[in-house]
């Protein structure tokens, strides 16, 4: 890895051309968040690499993780055999009172706001997860905006990854992560993929859902989501489509990111709390720089 912690690339930023200079410079000792090995629930322990991936509505964080998934063969092995899994902070959106859920019928619910979501139950489930521990996430039904009775069981796992509008936000969950991914994509783009999702995966009109991303979704990505890009050690423009050009040839830079997560795996328990790994950060005219305090960004 000496070669790529020296090199640096232009990015070209959408379809402005806009030269960003990538450099490798954030480095984590694992030693912070130390490996254990034990059994529970009948399967062995482990405390996996915990990823955060946040970004605003649509910019492609589940896109993001699916790629990680496919590069490391993970997407066709069975649960039970999976080293790496993926989990959405929309499983933990919390339960609507009935006025509430009347207001989401008619799309006047703000889905993007912090409160939407049940914080507390989250952060228990991740340090369940960094205890080795088996544990069950509800599916959220978008089309009935509530908790769906079905669940998937999350089976001890070396790499974790945790996607979400705010997965950053709260403090006490953010500090859990090893590695944080910001999906910075254009918000037209993210319009453009928003609509004919909501309307064909999601039964919502178009009226409906132009006025939702008006009155909450921008204003909530404003206020709550862009402002935690400071806590990212890897932002990713333009997401899974995301070229770093690399000698000897472009290379996606999803690449790297699985470069240092199939290291990490081919550790031996004894090894992983002494891993270093490289982040990728960016250097964005106008954007906040990263910062390590806690407390709530706006």
């Amino acid at each position: 890895m000496s070669a790529l912690l020296k090199s640096r690339a232009a990015v070209n930023w959408g379809n402005l051309g806009l030269g960003l200079t990538r450099r490798y410079i954030f480095t984590y000792k694992m030693s912070e968040k130390p490996t254990d090995f034990s059994v529970a629930n009948g399967f062995e322990s482990k405390t996996p690499f915990l990823i955060g991936v946040a970004g605003g509505t649509a910019s492609g964080k589940s896109t993001v993780c699916q790629r990680i998934m496919e590069k490391l063969g993970q997407q066709q092995k069975e649960q039970t055999e999976r080293r790496v899994v993926c989990i959405s902070q929309d499983s933990f959106y919390r339960s609507l009172t009935p006025s509430e859920r009347l207001r989401a019928e008619r799309g006047q619910f703000n889905f993007d706001h912090p409160d939407a979501f049940d914080d507390k139950k989250l952060l228990t489930t991740l340090k369940d997860i960094l205890a080795g521990k088996k544990v069950e996430v509800p599916e959220y039904d978008y089309i009935s905006n509530s908790i769906s009775e079905r669940s998937h069981t999350i089976y001890p796992a070396d790499v974790v990854l945790i996607e979400g509008i705010l997965v950053f936000y709260f403090p006490e969950v953010r500090e859990l992560f090893h590695m944080k991914l910001f999906v910075d994509t254009d918000s037209d783009t993210r319009l453009a993929r928003r609509v004919p999702r909501d309307i064909m995966e999601r039964g919502r009109d178009l009226e409906q859902v132009l006025n939702q991303y008006m009155n909450f979704v921008k204003p909530a990505f404003e206020e709550f989501c862009l402002p935690t890009k400071k806590f990212a050690d890897v932002i990713i423009p333009r997401g899974a489509d995301n070229l770093v050009g690399l000698e000897p040839g472009p290379k996606v830079a999803i690449d790297l990111i699985v470069q240092h997560i199939s290291e990490y795996l081919k550790r031996s328990p004894s090894e992983k709390p002494q891993l270093e790994y490289a982040g990728i950060s960016t250097s964005v005219p106008g954007s906040p720089q990263r910062g390590g305090k806690s407390g709530r960004p706006h």
